[in-house]
Order: structure tokens, then sequence, then C-alpha cells
């Protein structure tokens, strides 16, 4: 299976543009491939972001846009199963960002939480933030750079199988529309939408 890890930072509380991508593409058993970019999230930047992420107005200043960057970046991500740190967060960001530059996607995309992982795979940790977990495995991480984040969310789901996780008991779909998560395989359900 072909999994996609990816993270996303964002420019301001809102959390519906984003200021930098990052992902990692897990194929066999190892990490083949990775994407970073800046984006230009073309909206305002709160200070508490800019100290999170060290990412200014004037790094992205001649970064592509969400539309521009998406030629490259929408079909890596739609080549295999979305894996993130907080699933649901990126996810969100990322459909707010197809919704604010009217790009389509699929209804249903499947994906993976590596927080929903960890717990199963180290219940003993105080908590399954991406630091506490990569801290604990030795996994180097650069927290809040998105190349680096992503990367280290791509190498848990690693560790996670080396341990004997089935990460298939993991997956889950994001529907686009309403911004849901979904069971993986709805009963009767083929994968597409009659509205």
């Amino acid at each position: 299976m072909r999994f996609v890890a990816f993270d996303v930072e964002t420019p301001n509380a809102a959390n519906d543009r984003m200021s930098a991508i990052g992902a990692a593409v897990v194929e066999d058993g190892e990490v083949v491939s990775t994407f970073s970019s800046l984006v230009d999230p073309e909206v305002h930047f709160d200070l508490f972001n800019i100290r999170l992420t060290g990412i200014t107005p004037d790094r992205v200043r001649t970064a592509p846009n969400f539309a521009a960057l998406w030629t490259e970046l929408g079909p890596l991500l739609q080549s295999g199963v979305l894996v993130a740190h907080n699933a649901p967060f990126d996810l969100r960001v990322l459909s707010c960002c197809l919704d604010a530059y009217g790009i389509d996607m699929p209804r249903f995309l499947p994906y993976a939480c590596t927080v929903q992982m960890g717990r199963r795979c180290y219940p003993e940790l105080p908590n399954h933030k991406l630091d506490t977990l990569c801290r604990y495995r030795g996994i180097a991480l650069e927290h809040h750079r998105a190349d680096s984040d992503a990367l280290a969310c791509a190498k848990l789901l690693l560790d996670y199988e080396d341990g004997g996780l089935e990460v298939g008991n993991f997956l889950r779909r994001y529907d686009w529309w309403t911004r849901r998560t979904l069971p993986f395989r709805e009963e009767g359900e083929n994968g597409t939408s009659s509205d």
C-alpha cells in the first residue's frame, strides 16, 4: 500500500489557509520520496503562528499560492492513503484551501492518523504529540517545519508497522464536502455519492 504522509503549517488562528506543506511518500516499508514548499496564503499572519513556525509574510512573498501549487501537489496527495499526525486538523486546512480556490477533489479519500495509532502502540506515554512520540522513538524532528513533521509522521508509520500494528485497522475516509471523518467503508457504499 502507498501512503502519503503530509503536514501543513498555517499563518493564523483561522486555520483555513496554509503557509507551508510537506509530504513524504511511503512504499514497501520505506520513504521513497519527499516534497515540501512554502505557500503564499494570501491572508494575514498572526504573531503566534510566525513564532511557532518561523514563517513570515516576507518568506512567502515569492512562494506559489495554493492554486499554483496544486498542479504538482494534487496528484501527489491523491496517489495513496493520506497520513497525518492529528489528521483531522491537516485535512480540514486542506479542505478549506480547496474551497477557497474552487478546486475539486474526489468526495472521499482514505486516510489514517498517526496519533490514533500511537495511542494503540504506546499507551504508556503521557501524551501522543508528534514531538513526544519522536523523542520516545528516537526520530529526528524539527517541530512545526512542514517537511520535517511530514517525514517524522512517515517514520512513525513505519515504526508502528515494524511493531506489528495493522494500519488497515486505522483507515478512515474524509468527506471533503462535509469535512467529516467516516468509517473506511460503510456497508453498501461503493465510494461514490448519490447526492
